[in-house]
């Protein structure tokens, strides 16, 4: 019954995130032209499905053998970070094969949000099957998930974090103008540092320096970012220069 709860959230995940998003390009307006668009979401989609079955096959790489059942098993684990990077690369590249030269991340933003909130709670359904549990805890907060222990509610601490992230980039774009795309780099850089922390209370086996393939993946993602976190104000949008009183032609944007 929980796996089977399990699948209908996921579903209801993609299905809300997604009119959310049709949504929000009918109200806010898209500088990308429909078939561009379109081919930008089979790239994320082709992209967030190969990165998150790889990552999720590398999160334990003891498992993997040179054998197609143990291929096929390993790719049969996913996760969230690994399709948000992979559909990042396809995505990327895509705008590269179509000359998309536009930020394209902005209109994903609070659709992505909304859909792993609804994915997290299918996630923490799913119990011990779904390899998102926590570590054990004394922590009053600690719940069973049906092996007598109490672990960190990880899905709980998610969902409270991505509706966090939520919150803050609405304040900050009630303050500030940012440049297209800010948006969503903002999202993944704090996205990904939540994952890099929230990794280290969970079970996944460490594979190179004290850190699972997941924070690996993490990190390097906040690299990409680096300017992000290194160079804040570089994601604000600048003011257009104020004409010239002397200037009586046409402004120009």
């Amino acid at each position: 019954m929980h796996h089977l709860l399990h699948i209908v959230l996921e579903v209801l995940a993609f299905i809300v995130g997604y009119r959310y998003y049709a949504y929000l390009r009918g109200r806010q307006g898209d500088p990308i032209d429909e078939v561009g668009r379109t081919w930008i979401i089979i790239g994320a989609a082709a992209g967030a499905l190969m990165g998150s079955r790889l990552l999720g096959a590398l999160e334990e790489p003891s498992r993997l053998a040179w054998d197609l059942r143990a291929v096929f098993l390993a790719l049969n684990n996913r996760t969230i970070v690994g399709g948000l990077l992979g559909g990042l690369a396809g995505v990327e590249l895509t705008k590269a094969l179509i000359g998309v030269r536009t930020s394209s991340g902005d209109l994903f933003t609070f659709p992505l949000l909304l859909g792993m909130m609804i994915g997290r709670v299918g996630c923490l359904f799913a119990g011990l099957e779904d390899n998102t549990y926590g570590t054990p805890t004394e922590a009053p907060w600690g719940i069973d998930l049906g092996d007598g222990v109490r672990r960190h509610p990880t899905n709980l601490y998610e969902i409270l974090v991505l509706g966090l992230i939520w919150s803050l980039l609405v304040g900050i774009e009630r303050r500030w103008s940012l440049k297209p795309g800010a948006r969503f780099q903002v999202f993944m850089v704090l996205y990904l540092a939540f994952r890099l922390a929230v990794e280290r209370i969970k079970p996944a086996p460490a594979v190179l320096g004290g850190l699972s393939s997941i924070q690996w993946a993490a990190l390097l993602g906040l690299l990409y970012y680096y300017r992000v976190w290194t160079r804040p104000r570089s994601l604000l949008a600048r003011p257009a220069p104020l004409a010239s009183s002397t200037d009586t032609g046409p402004a120009h944007g």
